[in-house]
């Protein structure tokens, strides 16, 4: 064969291989139709704009068969693909199915790392979705090491997304003992520095986004603060000290302050900390009795110590009002001071139990409930939402066992009530008033749609 022959085969191998690069990464222009590919990647997208999701679906398959990569320079493709099989799920009550769809969106998140690696993205978006989704796909500690993956790769460029569910697993984690004290600390504080530089350099809306995360993870990460020797006494001294500052004749602020300072073991020794007690018992002590604050010593707040007395002294009183008011003390206590809104809600419960007409327990759980939208969602739009439900619940059966209630419940009912999608906006979600509807999260209960309207 003549050299230029060869050399026609060589170029024409080239053409063939071009046109068989490997699907997930394909482009419109590796395809000899490139212009159709194009033309149904731009037709598809105006019918999903349209809410047309069967004619969208047809011709994003097609796009899908052949140039999943776009122009080889954006993932739409392959979002969009997540955005189907996540309407898909709304449509089918059939678990087999809806698995299928589920097992596809993670494929398609596997394609992006394929075609555009780099960046956080895609272990941040899984982590997100199973967290917030399909949290029975995997391990609570697996999801947050999608996210601790994405933070170790993006640092202070870490998406907004990130910080509120990656807060509460590293809270919930460290509590059972799954991180350890030294990982744990790295990660809060690489949490305040990311949350921290995107408030200084955010722009238009997503400084709203921002603003969301700073309204829950700082105050989830409070958890740490019951820690003993997890902060060292500066941390209590830079946080609380100015509050004392700024409050001198606030009692309850010195109160506070000395507790917190005294939990973290600073030095009496030091001039701030003597100071505050000096004014303390200058500002706040009656005249004919003992300094409220003592010179030295004094007692520590020990939570778990705490909870262990109150649980003596329910074992130890027959009057069942003394039992339930100390239950509902401890539950009040997880919430506060440990965080830990699942134990807060098995000992309001509890309290229920013992004092069978009583609302207070059960006005309690509501506000957990409602309190959970960040913890459950990015804290607006439904996964945020949908918390609202099993409260309302939760203060209709306070009223219904407990009249005396009524006006306080009431007022919780008014408020959150106004927070509840429209008919509409539960239309958009393939959702009705009057549906029945499970809510995930640490929730995990049933419940009925309301809407606004």
């Amino acid at each position: 064969m003549k050299p230029f022959s060869l050399l026609l085969l060589f170029l024409f191998s080239l053409l063939l291989s071009a046109q068989d690069i490997p699907k997930p990464c394909a482009t419109f222009y590796d395809n000899p139709d490139f212009e159709q590919a194009e033309n149904n990647y731009v037709l598809y997208r105006d019918f999903l704009r349209a809410g047309d999701w069967e004619d969208a679906f047809k011709l994003w398959k097609a796009v899908y068969e052949v140039a999943p990569a776009a122009d080889g320079r954006r993932s739409s493709v392959f979002i969009d693909g997540i955005a189907f099989y996540e309407y898909f799920i709304s449509q089918t009550k059939d678990t087999v199915l809806q698995q299928s769809y589920v097992d596809t969106i993670f494929t398609l998140y596997d394609e992006i790392d394929c075609c555009y690696p780099g960046g956080g993205y895609v272990p941040a978006r899984k982590g997100f979705d199973i967290f917030y989704k399909y949290p029975n796909r995997t391990s609570k500690k697996e999801i947050y090491n999608l996210f601790k993956e994405a933070i170790n790769t993006d640092s202070l460029k870490t998406p907004d997304f990130v910080l509120n569910p990656f807060s509460a697993l590293l809270v919930e984690l460290y509590d059972v003992g799954e991180i350890e004290k030294e990982e744990a600390y790295y990660y809060q504080d690489m949490t305040h520095k990311i949350l921290k530089h995107a408030l200084e350099n955010c722009e238009g809306a997503g400084c709203d986004r921002w603003a969301i995360v700073e309204e829950y993870a700082p105050k989830r990460l409070e958890y740490f603060e019951t820690v003993q020797g997890f902060y060292s006494c500066e941390y209590y001294m830079e946080k609380y000290y100015p509050e004392f500052e700024a409050n001198t004749d606030d009692c309850e602020v010195i109160k506070m302050v000395y507790s917190r300072l005294k939990f973290a073991e600073c030095a009496e020794e030091d001039e701030r900390f003597r100071e505050l007690i000096r004014i303390g018992n200058e500002n706040c002590a009656p005249k004919s009795s003992s300094p409220i604050i003592p010179g030295c010593g004094g007692p520590q707040p020990k939570y778990h110590e705490a909870i262990e007395q109150f649980q003596q002294k329910i074992e130890q009183t027959t009057d069942s009002l003394e039992k339930a008011r100390y239950t509902l003390l401890i539950a009040k206590i997880y919430q506060v001071h440990l965080r830990n809104l699942s134990k807060a809600r098995t000992w309001a419960l509890k309290a229920a139990e013992i004092r069978s007409n009583w609302g207070e327990p059960y006005l309690f759980i509501g506000r957990l409930y409602a309190f959970s939208g960040p913890v459950c969602g990015p804290g607006r739009g439904w996964d945020s939402q949908q918390v609202i439900y099993p409260a309302l619940d939760m203060w209709e059966k306070a009223k219904e066992i407990d009249s005396s209630m009524q006006e306080e419940v009431d007022k919780w009912i008014n408020r959150y009530s106004q927070l509840l999608p429209t008919t509409e906006e539960l239309r958009e979600l393939n959702l009705s008033p009057g549906q029945e509807y499970f809510v995930g999260c640490w929730i995990k209960c049933s419940t009925k749609i309301r809407a606004l309207d």
